[in-house]
C-alpha cells in the first residue's frame, strides 16, 4: 500500500482533524461493493435510540451480517495532523480515533479500517453491502457492550467529502465507520470513502 492521506476535517471534542480516509492501493478488478441511492443518510434514525453510556473506549466490532469480528485499536494522530490508519499488514483490525467520543457514549464515534491490502480483503472490506436496520455491536473496555443499527450508507468522492455530515457533534450516541471506495486506479487508489452511518439502539452494562 502507498500513501493515506486524511482529506476533509474531523471535528471531534472541539479539536478540527483533517479529515477523510483514504488509503492508495488495492486489488484491480475486484472493486468492494459499493452503497446504492436506497440507503442514503438523510439524519433521520431508523428506530428508536437509547440513553448513551458513560465513556469507555472500544476494544471489539462485531458486524454479524458481514461476519466482522475485529479488534480495534487506538488512533492518534501523525506529526501533520492526520489520523493515524491501523497497520495495514493486519487485514483484521479496526481503529477508532481516540480523540472522539467513545462508541457507545455521547456524540459521533469514528471508527476507521483497511479495505484492503496487498493480500486481499481487509475488515471493512464489505461495509458498503451494509443496509439500513443492519445491526452492529461494539464491545468496550468496562465489559460493557453497544449495539448500533444502521441508519444509512453513502459514499463520496474524496475531493467532495462532506466533513460537517459525517463528524458534526451530536447530542445522542452515534456511530460513524469510515473505509475507502468508489471508483479504483491503479494511479490514483481510491476515489473515495464509504461512511456508514448508525445510532445506539441497546446496550449491556458490565
Amino acid at each position: 500500500m502507498g500513501e493515506r492521506t486524511w482529506t476533509g476535517a474531523v471535528a471531534a471534542a472541539g479539536a478540527v482533524v483533517a479529515g477523510a480516509w483514504l488509503l492508495q492501493g488495492g486489488l484491480v478488478g475486484t472493486l468492494p461493493p459499493a452503497p446504492v441511492a436506497a440507503q442514503a443518510y438523510d439524519g433521520t434514525p431508523v428506530g428508536p435510540a437509547v440513553p448513551a453510556l458513560p465513556p469507555s473506549p472500544p476494544v471489539r466490532v462485531r458486524i454479524p451480517v458481514l461476519g466482522v469480528d475485529a479488534p480495534v485499536a487506538r488512533l492518534g494522530l501523525d506529526g501533520e495532523g492526520r489520523l493515524q490508519p491501523p497497520p495495514e499488514e493486519d487485514r483484521n483490525l479496526a481503529g477508532w480515533y481516540r480523540d472522539g467520543a467513545a462508541p457507545g457514549s455521547s456524540g459521533a464515534a469514528v471508527l476507521a479500517g483497511h479495505v484492503d491490502n496487498a493480500h486481499g480483503p481487509a475488515v471493512f472490506y464489505r461495509l458498503g453491502a451494509l443496509r439500513k436496520g443492519d445491526q452492529l455491536e461494539v464491545a468496550r473496555v468496562d465489559g460493557s457492550d453497544a449495539w448500533f443499527q444502521v441508519d444509512g450508507v453513502e459514499v463520496y468522492p474524496k475531493s467532495d467529502f462532506p466533513d460537517r455530515k459525517v463528524y458534526a457533534a451530536t447530542p445522542d450516541a452515534q456511530l460513524r465507520l469510515i473505509t475507502c471506495g468508489g471508483g479504483f486506479s491503479r494511479e490514483g487508489g481510491y476515489d473515495g470513502n464509504v461512511v456508514v452511518y448508525a445510532h445506539l439502539v441497546r446496550t449491556q452494562k458490565a
